[in-house]
């Protein structure tokens, strides 16, 4: 199984504008002094060894993330604006003219986790199947409110691709396709919000954004160390820092980087990938989070060896 990150933002898209683009530009340049760069593959080299915020981004898109199995029917998490970059490329490899499967399973319906779905090209080409899994009772009506007067000029209703809701029972675990289950849970985040336990050929991926997870309530016992037991992945809300979110942020529904480890290792996760990021922390923010992340697991539990990843739109993570 391979894991895409299309989308990674949380709240709302966060492209970089032009300081920011100059900044990286700017801090290149510098690091360059002295440098051979007289190849092709010097300059190659020479940008891998740059640091993350400086040859690259942690992304703007919000949540879409893609689980490749090797079927030929596709399976994505949500529907934030980084869908409309997927679509572009699956219609970039086979053109309008082949009809596709597209499996979808929504965290819940606020809008940054719906808002690329109108931008999602397939939805307009008929032949095209889009089955939508989750456990609101309002997701058509939360699709058709998005996309129809006076706030979107195409009526959902008029999309011309087949599209099905499919309404999942939390805790029963459903078979997919391609041999993947599903098990879905529960969690804390206003109007609910589901994570999603994914298995496939005994590997265990859990998509598990927007939760709150209340720091003192974190031991053995708590439910979400099962939900998260063994995961080879565990893509999870880290939004906030802990401060903000036992302070001025407490009960907006996120959690933080410090929660994220607690649960991974008292669930005995391989690697945790931190996401839904805060739209104000720019690249370099996110990077010193990353690192103190990494720090605190080893000080937390040295004797266990857990993987830590910071998510960026573009990212890809064989499990």
């Amino acid at each position: 199984m391979l894991v895409r990150f299309w989308g990674t933002r949380g709240s709302l898209p966060a492209p970089l504008n032009y300081l920011a683009v100059r900044s990286k530009i700017r801090d290149a340049l510098v690091a360059a002094r002295g440098e051979n760069l007289s190849s092709d593959q010097a300059i190659e080299a020479f940008i891998d060894r740059l640091p993350f915020p400086t040859r690259g981004t942690y992304g703007g898109n919000s949540s879409c993330v893609e689980l490749v199995t090797g079927g030929d029917e596709y399976l994505l998490c949500d529907l934030g604006s980084g869908v409309r970059e997927f679509g572009n490329r699956v219609l970039g490899k086979y053109g309008p003219g082949q009809p596709r499967r597209y499996h979808v399973f929504l965290s819940h319906l606020h809008w940054d986790h719906i808002m690329g779905f109108p931008f999602f090209t397939p939805a307009y080409i008929p032949g095209n199947v889009i089955r939508i899994y989750g456990s609101h009772k309002v997701m058509r009506e939360a699709l058709e409110r998005q996309q129809s007067n006076p706030t979107f000029p195409v009526d959902f209703r008029t999309l011309g691709a087949t599209i099905e809701f499919v309404e999942l029972e939390p805790g029963r675990s459903y078979d997919i396709v391609g041999g993947v289950s599903v098990r879905s849970f529960v969690q804390n985040h206003a109007g609910n919000s589901y994570g999603y336990r994914f298995s496939h050929q005994n590997k265990i991926v859990v998509y598990s954004t927007d939760s709150e997870h209340k720091y003192e309530t974190l031991d053995k016992t708590y439910p979400f160390v099962e939900h998260f037991r063994d995961a080879d992945l565990l893509i999870f809300d880290a939004m906030y820092s802990l401060a903000e979110q036992i302070s001025v942020k407490e009960d907006w529904g996120h959690s933080s980087n410090i929660v994220g480890v607690e649960l991974a290792q008292l669930a005995g996760a391989k690697h945790l990938v931190m996401f839904h990021h805060e739209p104000i922390h720019d690249d370099h923010m996110l990077e010193r989070i990353l690192a103190e992340t990494r720090r605190y697991a080893e000080i937390n539990d040295p004797g266990r060896k857990l993987t830590i990843t910071s998510a960026y739109d573009g990212l890809e993570i064989p499990v």
